[in-house]
């Protein structure tokens, strides 16, 4: 058993001490976070945009030609796979960047901004439409009635949603080293071709997104509390 404990010692000796390589996972992590945080600022953006345009009706209540834009928008973007989506637009629409960082976050932040879409729509839908009908009973304009009394009250539906689209473009964004950046799993694979040991570094990449996955999931917990706490009075 003590030989075991050596063994596992010296594998992570050699995957995150020696050479000084934890400064690696550092760096990989930074990466990794960098194009998520920025992705996901990026997505909701785009996701209110696209979601007040598929909201959009005419008239007749007939869908408008913005609402059509954006369900194709939301269709090819669900219906394509992420890596593909990442090689697109490396290769073919922004071939000329050197900025690998700012093609990942432009690629999952467009990403992101389909599925936010529907969470903000589904949000929006979810209040009561007699709010709607007050806010234009006291003279607001459609627009005046969606800024300051529907999106207000859609906020608390979509942050634990929103949340939730945050921890999964964290993990998807380990697909980032196909246009050769190095993430954190990048990082492990490195590792693990230097050191011809795959276990130590892919185990601690794994453990290192686990651990802040499950913060993230806790810190959505104690929010999602907070906000329907008033539910309940």
């Amino acid at each position: 058993m003590s030989e075991w404990f050596a063994d596992v010692a010296n594998k992570f000796h050699i995957a995150f001490i020696e050479g000084d390589r934890w400064k690696l996972y550092l760096e990989g992590l930074g990466v990794t976070l960098q194009i998520s945080i920025f992705a996901a600022i990026l997505g909701v953006i785009i996701g209110t945009i696209v979601a007040l345009m598929k909201l959009s009706t005419k008239k007749n209540g007939k869908r408008s030609v913005l609402s059509t834009i954006a369900q194709i928008y939301i269709d090819i973007i669900r219906g394509t796979p992420s890596v593909l989506q990442v090689l697109i637009m490396w290769f073919l629409i922004m071939v000329q960047s050197k900025n690998g960082i700012l093609v990942a976050i432009m690629t999952f932040g467009i990403n992101s901004g389909a599925y936010v879409a529907e969470i903000v729509r589904a949000g929006i839908l979810a209040v009561d439409y007699g709010q709607t009908e007050a806010g234009r009973s006291l003279g607001l304009s459609k627009v005046q009635t969606m800024w300051y009394i529907v999106l207000p009250q859609a906020i608390k539906n979509v942050l634990p949603p929103i949340g939730n689209e945050f921890i999964v473009l964290l993990k998807e964004t380990a697909i980032v080293g196909y246009v050769g950046l190095t993430d954190l799993t990048r990082v492990a694979n490195q590792v693990a071709s230097r050191t011809y040991e795959a276990f130590m570094p892919l185990i601690g990449a794994a453990v290192i997104y686990f651990v802040i996955i499950k913060i993230l999931t806790i810190l959505l917990e104690k929010l999602e509390r907070r906000l329907h706490k008033g539910d309940h009075r």
